[in-house]
């Protein structure tokens, strides 16, 4: 339903992106490893990983089911949203992302990770970047939620709450 709404309104591209929702500490572990499951290393904190698709002006138009924090930003794309994308994808409808989703495949640009960028690589990461940027306008517009802010329920609750967050804010893209 996402994808025919971008499409019918003629997007030039989409956005993909994950956020993290912080949440209390949770004693849920994961079974192979033993950590904390819902912690997230790279956010250094406790919290749920959302995975939010955008319109080409940064807008939200859909939120995935929250994952654990401990889950990489491509696993729960791939999860959640990449099946719907590929068709748009396919369509002529890019989605642009972050060096997280490398190698989430057809029709997914990412920036290039290459510690020596030729100059080439330079120019389209520096082009990618500049047309994802309003894709980070969706996270601010999250937060900007209380109940967002910081979630002492189960964060398996952060699913239902973005998903009222997204509905509430749908009529701002109006003004």
């Amino acid at each position: 339903e996402v994808r025919q709404r971008l499409r019918g309104r003629k997007e030039p591209d989409a956005g993909l992106d994950g956020t993290r929702i912080r949440t209390d500490r949770v004693a849920q572990r994961n079974p192979d490893t033993g950590r904390h499951l819902w912690y997230s290393g790279k956010a250094g904190a406790f919290g749920g990983n959302v995975q939010v698709v955008m319109d080409h002006t940064g807008f939200p138009v859909y939120t995935g089911p929250v994952e654990p924090g401990s889950t990489h930003d491509i696993t729960a794309a791939r999860l959640h949203v990449l099946p719907a994308l590929y068709r748009s994808a396919w369509l002529g409808m890019p989605v642009l992302a972050d060096k997280g989703y490398q190698g989430a495949g057809i029709g997914i640009l990412v920036p290039t990770k290459n510690p020596c960028p030729t100059p080439d690589e330079e120019t389209r990461n520096n082009l990618l970047s500049a047309m994802r940027a309003p894709a980070e306008r969706a996270h601010a517009m999250f937060k900007h939620f209380r109940a967002l802010q910081h979630v002492s329920l189960n964060p398996a609750t952060t699913t239902p709450i973005m998903a009222a967050a997204l509905v509430l804010i749908t009529p701002w893209r109006d003004y």
